[in-house]
C-alpha cells in the first residue's frame, strides 16, 4: 500500500510562487514515476508534470513548461513541484499521484495511488 500526502497550497497573488511537497510512505520509489495533476471547477483533471526517479526524467504540461519544476528527494521519499509566475488560471486543486505498474507519465487513468490533494488559488 502506498499513501501520499500533499501539502503547501494557499492563497497568492499572481505573479507570485509556491512549492507543493508530496510525501510518500508504504514503500521505496528508487526507480518509480510519480507525477502532479490538477482539477479546477467545472473542468477535468489535467495532467502539469512527472518525475521518473531512477534517471531524474520529466515532463511537463504545455502550461506549466517555463514556470513550474518538479524535483525528488529519494531520502525524504518526497516530490516537489515550485510554481512561479502563478496566474489565475493556475487556481485548483493540486494532487499528487503514483502508478502501480508501467505508465504514460502523462496519462491519469495509469495512476493508482492519489493523495487528498492541497488547494491553490491565484488572486488577480
Amino acid at each position: 500500500q502506498v499513501q501520499l500526502v500533499e501539502s503547501g497550497g494557499g492563497l497568492v497573488q499572481a505573479g507570485d510562487s509556491l512549492r507543493l511537497s508530496c510525501a510518500a510512505s508504504g514503500r521505496t520509489f528508487s526507480k518509480f514515476v510519480m507525477a502532479w495533476f490538477r482539477q479546477a471547477p467545472g473542468k477535468e483533471r489535467e495532467f502539469v508534470a512527472a518525475i521518473r526517479w531512477n534517471d531524474i526524467t520529466t515532463w511537463y504540461a504545455d502550461s506549466a513548461k517555463g514556470r513550474f519544476t518538479i524535483s525528488s528527494d529519494n531520502a525524504k521519499n518526497t516530490v516537489y513541484l515550485r510554481m512561479n509566475m502563478l496566474k489565475p488560471e493556475d487556481t485548483a486543486v493540486y494532487y499528487c499521484a503514483a502508478p502501480n505498474r508501467w505508465v504514460v507519465p502523462t496519462r491519469m487513468t495509469d495512476y493508482a495511488y492519489w493523495g487528498q490533494g492541497t488547494q491553490v488559488t491565484v488572486s488577480s
